[in-house]
């Protein structure tokens, strides 16, 4: 984590950045692979979105978070469902969170995304690194795998 404490600092321009992307996020001019992840607060209740990069593959969908355990993470593993917003569309989604073998593979593949790149350098390992050293850090970069999903058009 970037400060040490096992949270990520938020700064205005962070928050800002984000606020930005998920706008075109909503109205569908980003790029394809990011979605707005919307979950419930677990104590507040209200609801919480973040722009959050979609990994597909031949494995299946998953969400990975690179901050590691930050709200979205603990939101969505307390009620395990959240939407995915595009443009248009929303997607419901039930999830469920992955062990180190499985989230492994994933985090490579999401760290090797050029989208990705500008949070590199909070993740202890390289694209490069054998797969061992992915599973090692896995607890500290959650997986989640999207296991069942229903589309619905705005």
């Amino acid at each position: 984590m970037a400060n040490g404490t096992g949270r990520f600092p938020t700064t205005r321009v962070r928050r800002t950045l984000n606020t930005v992307l998920g706008g075109l996020v909503k109205y569908g001019v980003a790029a394809p692979q990011l979605h707005l992840l919307t979950t419930r607060g677990r104590t507040s209740g209200f609801l919480r979105s973040t722009p959050i990069i979609l990994v597909e593959n031949a494995q299946g969908r998953f969400l990975v978070a690179p901050y590691g355990p930050v709200g979205w993470v603990r939101n969505i593993r307390g009620d395990g469902f959240g939407t995915l917003r595009r443009g248009g569309w929303i997607e419901l989604i039930s999830v469920t969170e992955v062990g180190p073998e499985r989230a492994a593979p994933v985090l490579r593949e999401y760290l090797d995304h050029p989208r990705a790149a500008c949070v590199g350098d909070h993740f202890e390992v390289s694209p490069h690194d054998p797969i061992g050293a992915f599973e090692k850090i896995a607890a500290n970069h959650p997986v989640f795998e999207i296991v069942r999903s229903t589309t619905v058009r705005l």
